[in-house]
């Protein structure tokens, strides 16, 4: 079904669709809901795939899809549920975990997704980390003393002395340039 000239007009003009509605998602999330939409429709309607394409309309896909993303970013009470805690900007802990991208993208020989994984986990427990003393669904966790985050951030910039450097895009784009890999959009 992917390979067809039907599918590939149905996500462009899917994504389109969704553009204008202010909602972005990447190309393979929409190949998935158009595949499973049409597959679903030739199911129930006992009809080939091909002849489900007749039932397809974008801007009523589009329609569907930006409902569920707004229903799903208003179905928390709280703001940022579900959202890792961020560190502040120049934190030293992130400013690391920025600096091992280009290491670990050599590494693991250009494996993207490892990548991505380990700055995923590293920069979620950073935020973590910094937001605990806050974070309710720590408390009883972390002994009577709590931790001493300001201890920890000495300890980091001891071991990185050049910290702002790695939120330079250039600097690290160089950084990463010089493993031998890079990242281009295709």
């Amino acid at each position: 079904m992917r390979n067809t000239k039907a599918f590939k007009e149905a996500v462009a003009e899917t994504l389109a669709e969704l553009a204008r509605r202010g909602v972005t998602l990447t190309p393979a999330t929409v190949e998935d809901t158009i595949e499973r939409n049409v597959q679903a429709v030739a199911n129930q309607l006992g009809i080939q795939v091909r002849s489900a394409w007749r039932y397809f309309d974008a801007a009523a896909l589009a329609d569907t899809v930006a409902q569920s993303v707004r229903e799903f970013e208003d179905s928390s009470p709280d703001d940022g549920a579900g959202q890792a805690p961020m560190p502040p900007r120049d934190n030293p802990e992130l400013a690391l975990v920025l600096a091992g991208v280009p290491d670990a993208l050599a590494q693991t020989g250009g494996d993207l997704y490892a990548v991505i994984i380990n700055v995923a986990v590293n920069a979620w427990m950073a935020g973590h980390i910094h937001g605990e003393d806050g974070c309710q669904g720590c408390d009883g966790s972390r002994g009577p003393t709590g931790h001493d985050w300001q201890a920890r951030m000495r300890t980091l910039t001891d071991m990185q002395p050049d910290i702002t450097k790695w939120f330079d895009r250039d600097v690290w784009t160089r950084a990463l340039n010089s493993t031998g890999f890079n990242v281009t959009r295709t």
